[in-house]
């Protein structure tokens, strides 16, 4: 039954890796910034909730300062950081560099408020239940699940529904005709990171109350979400999602052959694998000339 196991931790791990790369995705895919920052904002978000939990604020309140704190942290960074960069027709490896910077900073900052360490919260949710000889399931497990298929769902809606969605879709392609619509780019770019950043914040409470905390943790969050955006293809958010929970399986099932130090490198395979035997993705488009 280890294979069963696997597979339903798998689905757990899938479901988060789906949520921060559809992020990642969302933002890229709309302002064509590669915000590598993106993992400080699941880290952030992850230890204000952590913080709100243990002075006794309640859960609640805790998923609410976090998700507030995530999309004030991405509206900031396109507004503070990316914006000056663009204006001055800063190339995009300067804003890699500024967006790693700021990653590193973010770190850096909570690692001395915090420690260093790991830290976890403890709850009930995070307790296996039995459910069958050898195949134990948290309820956190089908509550990232859920979230990542309604997140999901709500955003299909808001980007093929509403008219901010339909305008967000089209910024990368022709920012001039967003304008000749009546529509601010930027404001549209503000809401795509504070979108982007809003949905690590399920992964970020997930994984405070299961696995727990390293403010180090963005860096691999960051990794993840490339690799899955990669594999499913630039731009695409459902192909994204998609690659998120193959990862997350084949990183789990990986187990069953390989030392657990080597489950990371299945990952990164995949994602080489993918490159060279269709460079768009799973679910991309092949660019025309």
């Amino acid at each position: 039954m280890l294979w069963l196991q696997l597979t339903f931790t798998g689905l757990q791990v899938g479901a988060l890796y789906a949520l921060t790369a559809a992020g990642f995705s969302l933002i890229f895919g709309a302002t064509r910034v590669f915000h590598f920052a993106h993992g400080a904002a699941f880290v952030l978000a992850a230890y204000v909730f952590y913080w709100a939990e243990t002075s006794g604020l309640g859960m609640v309140a805790g998923i609410v300062l976090a998700a507030l704190a995530a999309m004030a942290f991405g509206v900031a960074m396109d507004r503070l950081v990316y914006a000056p960069i663009q204006r001055h027709e800063g190339s995009f490896f300067t804003v890699f560099v500024a967006s790693f910077g700021i990653g590193i900073a973010v770190q850096n900052v909570l690692g001395m408020v915090f420690g260093r360490s790991f830290v976890t919260i403890s709850t009930g949710l995070s307790r296996s239940v039995k459910l069958m000889d050898g195949v134990y399931v948290s309820p956190l497990a089908w509550i990232a699940v859920a979230c990542a298929g309604l997140f999901f769902v709500a955003l299909l809606l808001f980007l093929n529904r509403t008219h901010v969605g339909m305008a967000l879709r089209a910024l990368a392609d022709s920012p001039e005709l967003i304008r000749a619509y009546g529509l601010d780019p930027r404001r549209l770019s503000s809401i795509a990171f504070a979108l982007g950043s809003l949905l690590v914040v399920p992964s970020a409470v997930i994984t405070a109350l299961g696995s727990g905390l390293n403010p180090t943790l963005g860096h691999h969050v960051m990794l993840i979400s490339l690799a899955a955006t990669i594999v499913g293809g630039i731009g695409s958010i459902g192909g994204a999602l998609v690659a998120g929970f193959i990862l997350g399986l084949a990183e789990n099932l990986a187990l069953v052959v390989f030392e657990s130090q080597w489950t990371e490198a299945v990952t990164f395979a995949i994602l080489f694998l993918v490159i060279l035997l269709r460079p768009a993705g799973l679910f991309g488009r092949h660019a025309t000339r």
